[in-house]
């Protein structure tokens, strides 16, 4: 039974959840760096929210992790790349807490727009400052959206039922989402120009950090608002105060810092500046539904196989996790049968998909196929990082959906260059489900995957099969099964031959001696 640890609070629910989907689950919130590397051997799973931080040490004390679950958007707190080297999903909950989010950007516009967390204070505080209050409507004004996701998109809505102009910064908002969203799509530079509120709503990464420069904040307009409910480190903090002080910026709310937790900030104690301690997920609402969904993501991942909302590998759903595995077999298979026959100077590969597979998601056939054809010479190379390491080495990869007519109901071709040429192999499905090589070289021929097979390549003349079978009954090797196929009469030819157990290395030698061989490979597949 897979086992998963929370080490983050979640709802109680997440537990119920993993127990009904057949998943062992402990919960120890809390627990300290050393602690958690101490205990995390034992788990395949791992459900977290922002307090646990998955580094390398973590994931080096980790052999048997296959997944981390973020409850929530944001994965600052997991070293992703380093995860995918060691084939650990990372998963997340994109939309679990995006309403929430959005709303509360919502409300720090009208916050900020209307002074009101100061007016509140100083009303409390037993005076009644009604002039020094004035606020700004927020109806007719221009607000910039930087980053047009989720939550994005949801602000934009909100904010059109409020009356305000949306303009939008994204690189990867095509124009026609943009129009559907009711987004004016622009570059940075004439948002920044134009937009009486920024709100940013966007991951931090290299090309996003400080997005809102000391240069930035100079090519706004005078007077401008700035919301940020998304990651810390999108702000320079340094420059925003700078501006708020000037009185360019007219006033800033800020739901995350660069450091949290902040309790000590330059920007704190600034009349025109509204802070609140990272609150953008906390609803009772947001924080049932993330710890739920990554309790079923996590689970269905575990024991089905289906991947959701995952950072570092392709989506599989519960309902096509059935249909792909027999493919995603196939794919592995085949690919470590070129992986053991040709492993040196691998170039590019290729992998042609007709037939029904050609209406399948690719990316995960893909990805076992890739784990299949670089396991042999590669530790620890598996679905999750073996795009990652196939592009580290550069050799290439491409896929090919084929929309025609197939000799075969269903057939996947993995083609390879490499320094000394090609090779090609093709397969299909038997009884839906069952693997089968159809094909090598361009030359006929089936064999299922045995746990131990001969692939032979030899001219088609007389007296090989006798040859072959004398070496067998010499070194005490039984043969289960033997096929042949060949491209045409006294040409090159090919035989697959199932023997029970592995070959002897002196018997490999001899079969190489033999004048009709050109070559010999004892090639081994997981059952």
């Amino acid at each position: 039974m897979p086992k998963v640890l929370i080490s983050d609070k979640l709802s109680p629910r997440a537990v119920d959840i993993f127990t009904e989907r057949g998943v062992d689950v402990d919960v120890k919130p809390g627990l300290s760096p050393d602690e958690l590397a101490a205990i995390i051997g034992e788990y395949d799973g791992l459900a977290i929210r922002s307090a646990t931080k998955v580094t390398r040490d973590i994931l080096d004390a980790a052999p048997n992790l296959k997944v981390v679950g973020r409850a929530g958007i944001g994965v600052d707190n997991v070293d992703i790349p380093e995860a995918t080297k060691r084939g650990v999903v990372v998963m997340n909950t994109p939309f679990g807490n995006a309403v929430t989010t959005a709303e509360h950007a919502i409300t720090m516009i009208l916050s900020l727009a209307r002074q009101i967390p100061a007016a509140n204070e100083s009303t409390q505080a037993g005076k009644w400052e009604k002039s020094r209050f004035m606020g700004t409507e927020i109806t007719g004004k221009r607000l910039g959206i930087i980053g047009c996701g989720n939550i994005g998109a949801i602000v934009a809505d909100r904010a059109q039922g409020l009356k305000m102009r949306v303009m939008g910064y994204d690189p990867y908002l095509t124009p026609e989402n943009a129009t559907r969203l009711g987004i004016e799509k622009v570059e940075l530079d004439e948002l920044l120009a134009q937009a009486d509120f920024i709100t940013l709503h966007t991951p931090l990464t290299d090309g996003t950090r400080n997005i809102i420069s000391a240069d930035a904040l100079n090519k706004t307009k005078k007077g401008v608002r700035i919301v940020n409910c998304a990651r810390g480190g999108l702000v320079d903090e340094m420059a925003l105060a700078a501006a708020l002080g000037t009185g360019h910026v007219a006033g800033a709310a800020l739901d995350v810092f660069e450091n949290e937790p902040a309790t000590d900030n330059i920007l704190f104690g600034m009349d025109n500046v509204v802070a609140t301690p990272h609150l953008g997920a906390s609803t009772t609402e947001a924080q049932e539904k993330v710890a739920l969904q990554v309790a079923e993501q996590m689970a269905d991942f575990l024991v089905k196989g289906a991947v959701t909302n995952a950072l570092n590998m392709a989506s599989v759903s519960a309902e096509e996790a059935p249909i792909l595995k027999p493919y995603m077999v196939l794919g592995r298979q085949l690919g470590s049968f070129l992986g053991q026959v040709e492993s040196e100077g691998l170039q590019s590969v290729s992998i042609e998909l007709d037939g029904k597979a050609a209406v399948l998601n690719p990316e995960p056939i893909v990805a076992s196929t890739l784990a299949g054809l670089l396991g042999p010479v590669m530790e620890s190379v598996n679905m999750v990082n073996a795009a990652a390491v196939a592009s580290a080495n550069g050799i290439a990869v491409s896929t090919v959906r084929h929309d025609r007519q197939c000799d075969y109901e269903t057939l996947l071709r993995v083609t390879i260059k490499h320094a000394s040429g090609s090779r090609t192999i093709a397969g299909t499905l038997v009884g839906g489900d069952k693997a089968r090589i159809v094909e090598v070289q361009h030359i006929a021929v089936e064999s299922d995957f045995p746990a131990h097979l001969l692939y032979l390549r030899n001219y088609d003349k007389p007296g090989f099969i006798g040859d072959l079978g004398t070496l067998c009954g010499k070194y005490g090797v039984n043969i289960a099964t033997f096929h042949l196929g060949r491209r045409d009469v006294g040409g090159e030819a090919v035989a697959l031959v199932e023997i029970d157990g592995e070959l002897p290395d002196s018997m490999l030698g001899d079969l190489r001696a033999l004048k009709q061989v050109v070559r010999v490979d004892a090639l081994q597949f997981q059952q």
